[in-house]
């Protein structure tokens, strides 16, 4: 009896577990593959990233270091995806130049740019690239090693994260029309690396981007 119900409780736990895998969704405008053509440079924008503390975490740390919390996260995820074109280019699997996140960032703050007002189209004109991509992080804990640590400093967490979800966008320069998207929501144990977590996400969503081989 007791091997019957460890064997239903197991099955019960990889069906959860696909079924969280399987919130994936993808979306590819029909002509990507003939716009992308024409493309020779991308870059990419800090993410906007989201930490969903719990309520006994919030009272240890105040509002402004949470934010700042937040700002690092979502610069390493645009580091971490950085590095994860970087990779496929030396490989040669990456037909188009990504531009370095510290002049992106540069110009960025050197034009004192608000996220919030800007359009991609605008960004990608500014950043003189043919397309960005940007996109939004949620996770219930921090990811990148600064973060990490700080938290743990502040209020004695240390631990790997248990959920995110990335949601990320390519828009073109020219028109700023939505060229593709990217949402996947990952359950379960990620490590604490944004490296691991963008190489988890885009494992198998390369397989539908026009700029990779």
């Amino acid at each position: 009896m007791k091997k019957i119900t460890l064997k239903l409780l197991l099955a019960l736990t990889l069906l959860v577990g696909a079924t969280v895998e399987a919130q994936t969704h993808l979306f590819e405008h029909p002509d990507f593959e003939t716009i992308a053509k024409d493309h020779q440079s991308i870059a990419i924008i800090p993410f906007s990233a989201k930490v969903s503390l719990r309520p006994k975490q919030m009272k240890e740390i105040t509002v402004e270091q949470l934010k700042e919390m937040e700002i690092g996260e979502g610069h390493s995820i645009q580091t971490a995806m950085y590095s994860w074109f970087l990779k496929r280019k030396k490989r040669g699997k990456l037909l188009i130049d990504v531009q370095d996140p510290n002049k992106t960032n540069a110009i960025l703050k050197k034009n004192e740019i608000d996220m919030g007002i800007t359009t991609p189209e605008e960004l990608a004109q500014l950043l003189d690239v043919d397309a960005v991509i940007t996109g939004k992080f949620e996770t219930d804990k921090p990811m990148s090693e600064g973060a990490s640590v700080a938290l743990a400093l502040l209020v004695g967490f240390w631990g790997t994260t248990n959920s995110a979800t990335v949601n990320m966008s390519i828009n073109n320069a020219e028109d700023g029309v939505l060229l593709w998207n990217y949402n996947k929501r990952v359950v379960g144990s990620l490590g604490s690396s944004n490296d691991q977590l963008i190489n988890k996400l885009m494992r198998k969503a390369s397989r539908r981007l026009a700029y990779t081989k």
